[in-house]
């Protein structure tokens, strides 16, 4: 039997497909056909790839966007047993209006490994790099928080860059950030790729902070502890909440009051990230399109091994198996 170790290049071309799907309609100011693409491109792909797979959860449904099915079956059927959490474009509207920091992202692992936090609101969720395991809890305020992760990483505040993305909800952590006068990078939207950032060296970012959806943090936990980082995530009460979703999250079972770790949302010990650049980000360069084809950044890191692969791909769109059937 194959191992997920050696599906890896396969789950990387999963998430290329996605990217060149979304990258075919930047900018042209509609989210659901750069999702509606990068699902389509992705599930064509999924369907050449021998696995017995199913998605277990997509980003997307919330907001009646295209996405696929949970629970969906992928895979020729002839492979290894596998689940995925799949984000075919995060970053969407960032995509549609042609910004920065959309990427195409999926996590993978054998079946019952995934915690996945339902898409029914926000998640408070921190990620750094692993020399603040153990150091910080979501119980410590922004400020201790910071003041950890800094020490732990020997950096003086005025050096410390925290990513974030930029959203009314965040208000109150945005002003007492620039009262501890940390470097701050606001984001239009893609909190996976920020959190991975978090644990790359030399990337120039030290800490993610902020509410985002829920999927997304499983996928980006899967990353995160592929790089020996931590990811804390907890449940965001919000006074503009439903006042059922709690309600609706226990039902789910969710903690409401719990926080899920890094090795609870993605537990065990075989784990495969796979992310491809959509638009230019921190994480990732965008796609670039060339006569007859395109080129596609991307990264994979996976466990047991901590490996991380970089990648740069060149695609020839009308010998491809599947591209070519799109685009004709």
């Amino acid at each position: 039997m194959v191992s997920l170790r050696a599906l890896a290049p396969s789950l990387t071309r999963i998430t290329i497909a996605g990217a060149v799907g979304a990258a075919l309609h930047i900018g042209q100011g509609d989210p659901d056909l750069v999702d509606a693409k990068a699902v389509e491109f992705s599930r064509a792909t999924l369907a050449q790839t021998d696995i017995e797979g199913e998605v277990i959860a997509c980003e997307g449904p919330k907001d009646n966007a295209p996405a696929f099915m949970r629970r969906e079956k992928v895979g020729t059927g002839k492979g290894l047993k596998v689940e995925f959490v799949v984000d075919p474009v995060d970053g969407t509207t960032a995509a549609s209006k042609g910004i920065k920091d959309a990427i195409s992202a999926l996590a993978c692992a054998p079946a019952g490994c995934f915690q996945v936090l339902p898409d029914d609101g926000y998640y408070f969720k921190i990620a750094t790099n692993g020399q603040s395991v153990g150091k910080i809890s979501l119980d410590m305020s922004v400020e201790e928080i910071v003041h950890t992760v800094a020490h732990e990483k020997g950096l003086p505040l005025g050096n410390f860059t925290v990513i974030m993305l930029e959203r009314d909800r965040h208000s109150e952590i945005l002003q007492t950030l620039r009262k501890m006068s940390v470097r701050i990078i606001l984001i239009p939207d893609g909190d996976i790729a920020a959190a991975v950032a978090t644990c790359i060296p030399g990337s120039g970012v030290d800490l993610l902070i902020g509410a985002g959806a829920g999927p997304e943090a499983t996928i980006a936990a899967t990353a995160v502890k592929c790089l020996g980082g931590a990811m804390l995530v907890k449940v965001w009460k919000d006074k503009k909440d439903d006042p059922k979703r709690l309600d609706r999250l226990k039902i789910e079972g969710v903690n409401v009051d719990r926080t899920y770790t890094e090795d609870q949302l993605a537990k065990g010990r075989e784990l495969v990230f796979a992310a491809s650049g959509v638009t230019k980000g921190e994480l990732l360069d965008g796609v670039r399109f060339i006569p007859n084809g395109a080129i596609v950044n991307s990264v994979c890191t996976r466990l047991p091994s901590g490996t991380v692969e970089k990648s740069e791909t060149t695609l020839n769109f009308k010998m491809h198996p599947v591209f070519k059937q799109f685009l004709i």
